[in-house]
Formats: structure tokens, C-alpha cells, sequence
């Protein structure tokens, strides 16, 4: 079977979508022939060029315009063109959504959607109602985590399926941490510094956290979209010199940075334009390596961490709660470790890849 695979993003740029989808099209290399639709969006290509060059599946790219509408028209054009060489269409992202329901207008080849959460969370009314439409046009859909399956239940969807998202463990040596503890605990997150990401309710807790651990450093870890803002947060509450920003790093890099902490912090909260945390993979990751996670109620982050196993789940805006839970885990750090990395053992892409596999071989 060949499989077309619609993604808004793919690497060598970062992005949780853009993770899921090269990591899942390896995968699926294995059983299929497999060819990504993706954007360009470094100016001269050459990031992409040498990354596309590596992969074992073929890489189309479309070229980021300035003018946006110019840039989706492209990915429906391309996408049209290349689906009738293929046997089945895979879309991620919200874009990505749209142009399967308008494909499905033209083609009787199966589409299956990947959804994430934020783009079936939209604030503007035109954009939810072409998602919707999209969404109910298309042949199954695949939501990465029961909460985020449980924002389109009023669709009435009949062929639906949850298969959370999958991480691939690291190819260099990764030091154990399950049975280091310090009294200068280490806390981390790794994502785009953003209102989403949580970052700022982590830094609301630190005068708290402080007055127990008064050697304790907060690692930010990720594109600095609003490291200004935080950066003036943790002043305003005198934290500053507690808080590091290590901006865009390798994935060595953030192994090693993920190897010398001790809580992996993920105190998501959904933004007034329906930006959600759809499920939270970098919990997983930093699981593999004996960290455990504190992570938020009310979003997809309550699929990737076990309550009092291999983290604690609080409400991100409770500091009070927040202090708890990272007591409670420093408290019994050995065994919260032992058990984050067993966890994590469900997650890899050998199982979450199967998965896939089986609900697309229904369509073979």
C-alpha cells in the first residue's frame, strides 16, 4: 500500500506535530512505501534538504509564503496531485484536516485523520466549522489521547480510534538517574516557551518551592517565544536567578540537560484561542530516563502520566498543589523513577507503531 502523509510539520524545524509525524512515517517505512507533504520553512531550504536526505520515506516540501492563503492553496494543489498516486491519505495538523475533507470531495480513496487537540479546539467560528465538516467527511480518525477524542464527541463520529503518541528512545547512552537525589533539586521543562507550554505557572510556584529547596534551578528548555515575558515574571517575583533559559538545543543536549533533574514540569493550561495540550510526549521522554513528571488536569497530559506512578497530576494555577506534588515525589524520588521508566516501556514506537498498522490495514 502507498500511503500519502499530510503533515503541517516535519523536521529538521521543531514542533510536537512535526516529532509525531517523522517518527510515525519511519515507522510505517517499514510496512509501506510512504511520501510526506510538508512545509519549507527555513528561507533557502538547506536545513530540509539534508534532513530529507536521511529519511527512509520521501519528502515533498511546499515553500512558506509570506502570504499564508498562497502557501495552503500550494499544499491542496500538490496534495491533489500526488493522491492519485497513492493508495490511502494520512493527514496531521489543521490544515492538513481541511485539505482532506476538500480531497474527499474528488477522491473515493480512504482518508484518516490525526488529531492532536488544538485543531479541533479553534476560537474562530468559520475555521471549527470547516474542521468539523473536514472531520465528518473523512474515513477514520485517530486522536492521540481520550481527552482530546472527547472535544469532537459531539460530532457523532462512528469510526474513531485513541492511540497515544509514541517516543523513540535515545541512540547514545543515557546515565540512570534512579538513584541520584540532591538536596539542589533540578526542575525541567522541555517545550516552546509559550502560554500553552505552562512555563509561567512553574515560575509562580518557585517563591513557594524556594523556601523548602532554596538551591533549587528551573530549566527551561525550547524556542524562546516568550522568554521576555518570563523572563519579567521571575524578576517581578525576585526568581530570576533561579530560572535558566537554555533556548533551542540538540536532542543530546536535552538528554543530558533531562539527566541532571529530578521533576520534569508540564503545567499546561489551555489559551483563550483553544490551545490545548493534546497529550504531552516530552513526559515520555523524560520518563525513559528515570524522571518522573508533574503534569495538568483537564487535557491530554491526564493520558500520559499515571496518577501516583509515574508522576502526580495537579490543578497548574494551584501552588499550593504544585508544592505537594514535587515534595511528595523528591520524597520518594527512587521508587517514582523506577516506576516512570517502566512506564514509559508502553509508549515506544515498536508498540504505538502496531497499533497504527492494524487500524490502517483495514483499509488495505
Amino acid at each position: 500500500m502507498k500511503i500519502l502523509f499530510l503533515t503541517s510539520e516535519l523536521p529538521p524545524q521543531p514542533g510536537g506535530i512535526g516529532n509525531h509525524a517523522h517518527q510515525l512515517a519511519n515507522y510505517l517505512s517499514e510496512f509501506y512505501e510512504v511520501s510526506v507533504v510538508a512545509d519549507q520553512r527555513s528561507e533557502d531550504g538547506g536545513e530540509e534538504r539534508e534532513f530529507d536526505s536521511k529519511q527512509k520515506f520521501s519528502v515533498v516540501r511546499v515553500k512558506r509564503k509570506s502570504t499564508i492563503v498562497i502557501t495552503y492553496i500550494q499544499r491542496l494543489l500538490t496534495s491533489f496531485k500526488l493522491l492519485k498516486s497513492n493508495d490511502l491519505m494520512l493527514v496531521s495538523g489543521k490544515f492538513p484536516l481541511w485539505v482532506g475533507g476538500v480531497l474527499s470531495l474528488f477522491s473515493l480513496k480512504p482518508i484518516v485523520a490525526i488529531i492532536h487537540g488544538s485543531e479541533v479546539q479553534l476560537s474562530n467560528p468559520l475555521a471549527k466549522k470547516l474542521t468539523d465538516w473536514s472531520l465528518k467527511r473523512l474515513d477514520h480518525v485517530i486522536s492521540v489521547s481520550r481527552f482530546t477524542l472527547k472535544l469532537i464527541e459531539d460530532l457523532g463520529l462512528t469510526s474513531t480510534s485513541v492511540i497515544p503518541n509514541g517516543f523513540d528512545k535515545p541512540k547514545f547512552e543515557v546515565e540512570d538517574l534512579s538513584i541520584q537525589h540532591s538536596e539542589a533539586i533540578q526542575l525541567i521543562t522541555v517545550g516552546n516557551l509559550t502560554q500553552r507550554k505552562g512555563q509561567h505557572n512553574v515560575i509562580k510556584a518557585l517563591p513557594q518551592l524556594l523556601k523548602a529547596y532554596p538551591k533549587l534551578i528551573y530549566h527551561c528548555v525550547g524556542i524562546p517565544t516568550n522568554q521576555k515575558q518570563l523572563m519579567e515574571l521571575a524578576k517581578s517575583l525576585n526568581v530570576e536567578e533561579y530560572v535558566q533559559f537554555h533556548g533551542r538545543v540538540t536532542e543530546k543536549e536535552k538528554f543530558q540537560l533531562l539527566q541532571q533533574s529530578d521533576v520534569f514540569m508540564m503545567l499546561s493550561e489551555q489559551t483563550s484561542t483553544g490551545d490545548v495540550e493534546g497529550f504531552g510526549i516530552a513526559i515520555l521522554e523524560a520518563n525513559s530516563v528515570g524522571l518522573p513528571a508533574i503534569g495538568s488536569i483537564n487535557c491530554g497530559i491526564e493520558d500520559a502520566i499515571r496518577q501516583e506512578y509515574s508522576g502526580l497530576l495537579v490543578n497548574p494555577h494551584d501552588v499550593t498543589q504544585i508544592f505537594t506534588a514535587v515534595n511528595k515525589i523528591i520524597t520518594n524520588k527512587s521508587q517514582y523513577a523506577k516506576q516512570a521508566k517502566a512506564w514509559s516501556t508502553h509508549f515506544t514506537w515498536d508498540k504505538i507503531g502496531k497499533q497504527y498498522v492494524e487500524v490502517l490495514g483495514e483499509f488495505e
